[in-house]
């Protein structure tokens, strides 16, 4: 009798990104900088070839046939998001330009006209720049005051200082779903059940889960949420808000042109209906089209079976970290029962990261190193940078055996040379 194993899930979908099939530096590429962008199937490239071989034209503003099939495209993207995401109706959802442009469209057309002297913005010291420097420049315009969720001893998002931080004051929580650098998946549903208690709204940056979890912005019950679409398969240059349709339907526009217009006179405007109102001028009109291509491409794998295996090679990274002596790694541990972000941030003791990961890039093994647009939370954890090891679906055990590998390597050169 013959048995078979079902194959992992990298080994179904790796013949869908042509560029993993390369060579760096002579030596097959291993990409894990996944959580910087990921990847593109090549029915994303597929997409974008179409649209400017067979459709290319502005949408909304022709009759003829060329506009009329981009435009179809493009409102079809959008409802794939909503769909994606769970939103009631796909007037919830806006393109931008990336995740921080959805972030800075919330903090103008709402923060700026709402917030006043004295408010309290509550977020925490691992956002991403782009869900902090935003409001830093809020408050300065409003006199609104920014408080900070700290971490727990594990490095995780302190839910019971969270609690004691709210106040009748408070009237946003804007909140990282995953942490970039630690990896850790913050309780959004419990922060945003606390956070409308007392009346605050709740914008989830969700550029580190959107690509590996799946989202239901009802069950959250966010305010607002934001994600990117060159982390999840998709193009760059193009990226998403969700907002409540009452909450979009009482902010202003953000930007002013054409498109978000419904009627212009010389001295005054009136405004397009949800969603063009807050989607001025041209869009990415064929990077929305191929991120309704990646989103298809998701939800036709399940990001349920993405989740599942993308847990087993984290753990097993983990593992593999963890018997090296001078790796210090950041973040809580994988744990039973635990949903966390699939990257490991590391130190290598007294060698500097940017010289592992020059070192390994000459091994084929590409690996991100820096800051990670998380200054503040490096200054807290008391190192200037650090490396990041990010796994996604198409990532193989063999790749990170081939990454311990190279890294032991890498250190054991050091070693030699100090």
């Amino acid at each position: 009798m013959t048995f078979t194993q079902p194959k992992p899930l990298a080994a179904l979908v790796r013949d869908d990104f042509p560029i993993l099939h390369q060579e760096a530096h002579g030596h097959p590429l291993v990409y894990l900088d996944n959580a910087a962008t990921s990847q593109k199937p090549r029915v994303v490239l597929e997409t974008l070839q179409h649209y400017y071989q067979r459709d290319n034209a502005n949408v909304h503003r022709g009759v003829h046939l060329l506009s009329c099939r981009a435009t179809e495209a493009y409102e079809g993207a959008r409802d794939k998001v909503a769909g994606f995401v769970n939103a009631r109706s796909r007037n919830e959802i806006v393109f931008t330009r990336n995740a921080s442009e959805a972030v800075n469209l919330v903090a103008y057309a709402w923060g700026f006209n709402t917030l006043k002297p004295g408010d309290e913005i509550i977020t925490s010291v691992m956002e991403h720049h782009s869900n902090l420097v935003p409001w830093q420049m809020i408050a300065q315009k409003t006199g609104a005051v920014l408080k900070f969720v700290e971490l727990t001893d594990t490095e995780e998002f302190n839910f019971e200082q969270f609690k004691s931080l709210l106040s009748s004051q408070t009237k946003l929580v804007t909140v990282v779903h995953g942490s970039n650098t630690l990896g850790c998946i913050n309780p959004v549903e419990d922060i945003v059940q606390e956070a409308h208690k007392i009346g605050a709204k709740v914008l989830i940056d969700a550029c580190q889960s959107a690509p590996h979890l799946k989202l239901d912005v009802q069950a959250i019950d966010c305010d607002w949420l934001v994600a990117s679409g060159h982390k999840m398969c998709g193009p760059t240059g193009i990226g998403f808000l969700y907002g409540k349709l009452e909450l979009l339907e009482a902010m202003p526009p953000f930007l002013g042109g054409g498109e978000m217009i419904a009627e212009v006179f010389l001295d005054r405007a009136t405004y397009a209906e949800l969603p063009h109102k807050f989607e001025a001028g041209t869009p990415a009109i064929a990077e929305a089209i191929a991120l309704g291509a990646a989103v298809d491409y998701l939800t036709g794998i399940g990001l349920d079976k993405i989740h599942a295996y993308e847990l087993e090679l984290t753990d097993y990274l983990f593992e593999q970290l963890l018997q090296i002596p001078e790796v210090r790694i950041y973040g809580p541990k994988p744990r039973k029962n635990k949903i966390r972000a699939s990257l490991a941030t590391f130190t290598t003791g007294e060698i500097h990261v940017n010289d592992i990961s020059s070192l390994l890039d000459q091994s084929g093994v590409a690996i991100r190193t820096g800051h990670h647009c998380t200054q503040p939370l490096h200054r807290i954890l008391g190192i200037n940078s650090s490396a990041r090891a990010s796994l996604y679906f198409y990532n193989t055990f063999a790749e990170i055996d081939r990454f311990i590998v190279a890294l032991k390597e890498t250190l054991a050169f050091f070693k030699s040379i100090l």
